[in-house]
């Protein structure tokens, strides 16, 4: 008898651990696709954006002392006799500057995700800030900048305003919609089972909206890099926002092409190193399909 229960109890584990082990193969190659897609994107932005830069130069007739071109940018990082003092330079005023944006990015994102979860668990919240928020969108940056300078000062606070400005919309909007994206069904559920709004936004309304916060994450990478180029050339100095005025004075047009090159480049490195770790997360949680 003992021998006869035992062995559809052995059958069943070893089904569940065939079954297990399918799933973690299937992780596996969706993880696996989902990096090599994300790789590939990397490299045909890359791509496509040296041939719009040698492109446009082309086309629009650029003179060769004021357009440069990646040659030219390559030498004058690292063939000039002043190579070296250029690369010490300008990726010296590189990090001051992504220093100032990650302040912006932290600021922003930490400013969007709290409004938006004020906004998940009181509808009044909503109604009452959200066209505030839109209207102040709308003020350009440039013309807040006067009165964020007067009274945070030409400092470190400055720099945190300007950039979580620029990071704060865009990351909202797609945070709020994030959260909104939950099933009914499931938030229903919840509810039936006697769960608050708080329960429903932390076991339903966030992990949902994962995608959507991996998104405002991303968008907010080149946000905070503007923001961080904003704060230094209106308020604080320094970096490459702060320097790239005196390039031009001065007619240091390799200078400020490098400058402009180092940005982009930092920018786009940041934005799809987050879209490969958005894409491998998803890809494990079984959410590839919102990526």
């Amino acid at each position: 008898m003992t021998a006869t229960l035992s062995a559809p109890a052995s059958v069943d584990t070893d089904r569940t651990a065939a079954l297990n082990a399918e799933v973690r193969r299937e992780v596996r190659r969706s993880t696996l696709r989902a990096l090599g897609r994300s790789v590939l994107t990397f490299v045909l932005t890359i791509v496509a954006v040296v041939v719009i830069w040698v492109g446009s130069l082309w086309v629009f007739g650029i003179s060769p002392y004021v357009g440069k071109g990646p040659v030219e940018v390559y030498e004058f990082l690292f063939t000039v006799p002043a190579a070296a003092e250029n690369r010490e330079r300008l990726f010296g005023q590189l990090a001051v500057t992504l220093g100032h944006a990650t302040v912006g990015f932290a600021a922003g994102l930490v400013a969007a995700l709290v409004v938006a979860i004020l906004f998940q668990l009181s509808k009044g919240v909503e109604h009452a800030l959200m066209p505030l928020a839109m209207l102040l969108r709308s003020v350009p940056l440039v013309a807040m900048a006067p009165v964020i300078i007067l009274i945070f000062g030409r400092d470190f606070a400055s720099i945190a305003v300007i950039g979580g400005i620029v990071v704060f919309f865009p990351a909202l909007v797609t945070i709020v919609f994030g959260l909104k994206s939950a099933s009914p069904q499931m938030n229903d559920l919840v509810t039936v089972y006697g769960g608050t709004s708080w329960t429903r936004l932390h076991k339903i309304a966030l992990p949902s909206s994962l995608p959507e916060f991996f998104a405002a994450v991303r968008i907010s990478v080149p946000g905070a890099i503007t923001g961080a180029l904003l704060a230094e050339w209106l308020a604080v100095g320094g970096g490459i926002g702060g320097a790239v005025g005196g390039y031009v004075a001065q007619a240091q047009f390799s200078a400020v092409w490098t400058a402009v090159v180092l940005v982009t480049a930092s920018a786009l490195i940041l934005y799809n190193l987050v879209q490969i770790v958005e894409s491998v997360a998803l890809a494990r949680m079984g959410m590839a399909d919102r990526a």
